[in-house]
């Protein structure tokens, strides 16, 4: 085994995802502190990089980039700034003028941000309704006039006697009434998750929608239309536009794995943490080992970890763990996500919007899909999150169905060719292509631990972050590390608060666990 010694103050970093990188490049901006990434995969960007198959792009889960912290917004435009083009209707609707086909842009324009309208709507009954819901004309016309009354009713007694929210099913029903609940969020999150949501924490709703109810939903529709990028005053869940990086969210994070490599930072790929050696209740150093089987050990001052909790206080060596606090954790409930990249000439579904778009396509980014005939949770449509992700957007739309499942279930242990088939026949019993032989091409993405749960021992995660912490030079930072269903804007503000605990050496992460309980940080799925 060989040995990296210390000769000044490192910090080993465990992932190159959203809080790895921003941690690498505050610390190398901010302190004296080497930053040594170790990543398992041989791509940067954890669930937010961006997969390339024959020239098509695929975003894992649908990154928007907006964020009501004004520092993180500059703090993206730092390393990709904002595209120099018309108003972002213009840059969605009018394809032509904008994205000429006669190859790509010259390389200073490649690496920018677009500024791209949100739309995001529900597929109900082989019916559209807007997402969030609301009960506009259009909807009242779908849904008819008995099922609005009842919608409406249920909305009015949940505010007159709302329930004690002791699971995300009573979060839903107090915000929107139970009509509307059954309808439009007990199916999805069923989905989602695996489990019903009044077997879920409420504490998912509180990380994710708080802000977003019926009345919130109505009184954005009544204010005036805001066309700044920042939004002020806007709930995340209904903003009307983001920013996006013109090949997907991948992009920006490549690139800041350049800049930390050129301010001296290293980031060792295809390597996982094997083992967190501890003295005293610190770390001092972690043994990796390389895909190849070579092993090391890095020797630390400190250890900002964004592997998910389970494996982490399951890697601890030299430190007595409670045995309370190694059950809870290896107990930790993960649920893993498969994305299918499905290339056709066009969809059987049309418009079906208010909305102007290329060749009639549909516009939207994503759609949640209610159908209960189908295990679809969700679908993307790659060339309304940018063109540039689609090898020939007009002749082609690349879409990304998305499944929720656990590793081992009956999803993930599908052959791939057999999942193709799979998801192809549930994009035709939906309506979306005519028959299999629409299909193109396809490709296949499966994510371990995309998304922390809110069940089981969950509920007593609160004793193992207090025993974590006790471990002075550790710090957890991103969406697995932490165990929450943060957003990237979220993860990345928990790197930067542990790197300001470093440069001003304090030993209090509180501000670092507090991120994301402020209310005006809470949103919908990223």
């Amino acid at each position: 085994m060989d040995n990296i010694k210390k000769n000044s103050k490192t910090a080993i970093i465990i992932g190159a995802g959203p809080a790895g990188l921003t941690a690498a490049i505050e610390m190398l901006r901010k302190t004296d502190i080497k930053p040594i990434i170790v990543e398992e995969a041989d791509v940067v960007g954890g669930i937010s990089r961006t997969v390339e198959y024959n020239g098509n792009r695929m975003d894992i889960g649908g990154h928007r980039f907006f964020s009501k912290d004004e520092s993180i917004m500059n703090w993206w435009a730092q390393i990709l700034p904002l595209q120099a083009k018309p108003a972002f209707d213009d840059i969605l609707l009018d394809l032509e003028k904008n994205y000429p086909s006669s190859g790509p842009d010259p390389e200073t324009d490649n690496k920018v941000m677009l500024i791209r309208r949100r739309i995001s709507r529900i597929f109900y009954r082989k019916k559209f309704f807007n997402y969030p819901v609301t009960l506009s004309a259009d909807a009242i016309s779908k849904m008819g006039i008995i099922t609005t009354m009842k919608c409406g009713l249920g909305f009015l007694m949940a505010k007159i006697c709302p329930r004690q929210e002791n699971s995300l099913e009573d979060f839903y029903i107090n915000r929107f009434g139970k009509p509307l609940y059954s309808m439009f969020f007990k199916n999805y999150t069923h989905k989602v998750w695996g489990k019903e949501p009044k077997e879920l924490d409420a504490d998912w709703g509180a990380q994710r929608v708080n802000g977003l109810s019926l009345a919130s939903i109505i009184k954005n529709l009544l204010r005036r239309k805001n066309n700044s990028i920042n939004q002020e005053g806007v709930e995340k869940s209904l903003i009307e536009q983001f920013i996006y990086p013109k090949y997907g969210p991948g992009q920006l994070w490549e690139c800041v794995a350049e800049e930390v490599k050129h301010l001296g930072g290293t980031i060792l790929m295809n390597t996982r943490a094997s083992a967190i050696n501890c003295t005293d209740k610190n770390v001092v150093s972690v043994t990796t080992t390389q895909s190849n089987g070579t092993a090391q050990t890095i020797y630390c001052d400190y250890l900002l970890s964004s592997m998910p909790i389970k494996d982490l206080v399951g890697s601890l060596s030299g430190i007595e763990v409670p045995q309370k606090v190694t059950n809870i954790a290896s107990q930790l409930p993960y649920r893993d996500f498969i994305t299918v990249g499905i290339l056709v000439n066009e969809l059987a579904i049309g418009n079906r919007s208010k909305y102007v778009s290329f060749n009639n396509r549909i516009p939207d980014t994503w759609i949640y899909i209610q159908e209960d005939s189908v295990r679809l949770g969700r679908l993307q449509i790659f060339n309304n999150w940018s063109p540039y992700m689609v090898a020939d957007y007009k002749k082609t739309m690349w879409i990304g169905l998305e499944y929720f499942c656990n590793e081992g279930d009956d999803l993930w242990s599908m052959s791939e060719a057999d999942f193709k088939r799979f998801t192809i026949d549930e994009l035709v019993k939906i309506g979306y292509i005519a028959n299999a032989g629409d299909v193109l091409d396809a490709h296949v993405e499966k994510v371990k631990k995309a998304y922390p749960a809110y069940f089981g021992s969950y509920h007593q995660l609160p004793e193992v972050v207090d025993w974590i912490n006790g471990i002075g030079n550790l710090f957890c930072i991103g969406r697995n590390g932490q165990h929450r269903y943060n957003n990237m804007d979220h993860s990345m503000m928990t790197a930067i608060e542990a790197v300001n605990c470093l440069a001003s050496g304090s030993t209090d992460k509180s501000t670092v666990w507090n991120v994301n309980t402020e209310q005006e940080y809470h949103e919908q799925k990223s």
